[in-house]
């Protein structure tokens, strides 16, 4: 999936970078890469999102999904880079109180 590039373990975080747009045509696919890096390497994750132009609702979902994953081993996640607009729709959704946005 291009949208995903799991980076593999870097500052004992398990790092993607994401780009283009997650919608939900792409969301399960999505889904799946991040769970599958993530039994392969359980570390607390961090999405690298520079270059994400565009999410939908279904991705804010997907993000939940995998937020619970990642806290029912006790791990961390957090994104990063965020643009604005992206940014906005987890601050209206309220998101920011059950993740990292930096």
């Amino acid at each position: 999936m291009e949208e995903v590039k799991v980076m593999g373990i870097t500052d004992g975080e398990l790092a993607f970078v994401l780009s283009g747009d997650i919608d939900l045509g792409n969301a399960e696919q999505f889904y799946q890469t991040v769970v599958e890096a993530y039994n392969a390497n359980p570390a607390n994750v961090c999405f690298d999102c520079e270059n994400l132009n565009f999410i939908d609702s279904t991705t804010l979902g997907t993000f939940v999904k995998i937020l619970k994953t990642v806290k029912a081993d006790g791990r961390k996640m957090k994104l990063v880079r965020l643009q604005p607009k992206i940014k906005k729709l987890f601050l209206i959704c309220s998101l920011d109180s059950i993740m990292e946005l930096a």
